[in-house]
């Protein structure tokens, strides 16, 4: 038994989102302890450029290897599409981003070959979904949108309301006109207004959500590698950081893991 392996997972996001990529490793592996962070002072990442997004998530990296971790899951889709390859090159231990998982998922949903992509600005204008898509399977149909909008939705707690229907309405028009059959929500925080999304796709509409999709990788990685935690006795303990303040994080993640979150600022 290794050391190594009771070492935590550390997961990292530009905000709340990365709680959904959370919520699934918890259920699947229920006695892993999981050490995040919450860029919640510098989101919105899907505006900023490449270069800034890939700095941030770098520094996110560091502060998070201080912390006893046996892998980092870039819990972001915008902070994967900006440089996951550039992460793991200065890691010694694996790093996993969202955006593999979900098109693997999306790939053996389709049944008409039409598949629908919703996600930041800055992941839909990366195309990296659209690339590895298209290099799975060249003859798919794929419409992306922007739905920059969301992200604020969900931050300021704000999916059940009229205007967030309207907006949905608004973006998701043009991938309801294609007829997609799957629709991959390349944006963490989007499973939190999933039931919205189904809602203004429609019924025979597929949603593919990257966090339980990335949560099986995670298994995947541990297990192959040996460091699925061995120990089974006590709660695991997690541990939530962001760099703006706390309040408004702690609501949406209590909410949302159904347990008391209690998270600390920290200025990187």
């Amino acid at each position: 038994m290794s050391n190594q392996a009771q070492k935590a997972i550390g997961v990292l996001d530009s905000g709340v989102g990365g709680l959904t990529v959370v919520h699934e490793i918890c259920s699947l592996l229920p006695f892993e302890s999981i050490v995040y962070f919450g860029d919640t002072a510098r989101m919105p990442y899907g505006p900023r450029s490449y270069a800034e997004v890939r700095g941030f998530a770098l520094e996110i990296i560091e502060f998070l290897q201080h912390q006893e971790i046996k892998m980092v899951v870039v819990a972001c889709n915008s902070a994967t599409a900006a440089g996951l390859p550039y992460y793991q090159e200065r890691c010694d231990i694996p790093v996993l981003g969202v955006i593999e998982p979900g098109v693997r998922a999306a790939l053996s949903y389709t049944r008409n070959g039409r598949v629908g992509v919703i996600g930041t600005t800055g992941t839909i204008g990366s195309s990296a979904y659209l690339k590895a898509l298209q290099k799975a399977n060249p003859a798919l149909h794929i419409i992306a949108r922007a739905c920059p909008l969301f992200v604020l939705l969900v931050e300021n707690d704000l999916v059940n309301t009229p205007e967030a229907e309207k907006v949905a309405r608004e973006y998701l028009l043009p991938l309801r006109e294609a007829a997609i059959d799957t629709l991959i929500l390349g944006c963490t925080h989007y499973p939190l207004m999933a039931g919205l999304i189904q809602q203004v796709a429609g019924p025979e509409v597929k949603l593919v959500s990257s966090a339980e999709e990335t949560a099986r990788e995670v298994k995947e990685i541990l297990t192959s590698g040996g460091l699925l935690n061995p120990l089974r006795s006590g709660a695991p303990g997690h541990r939530f950081f962001v760099s703006g303040k706390p309040s408004s994080f702690e609501g949406i993640g209590t909410k949302l893991l159904h347990r008391p979150v209690k998270a600390y600022q920290v200025l990187l």
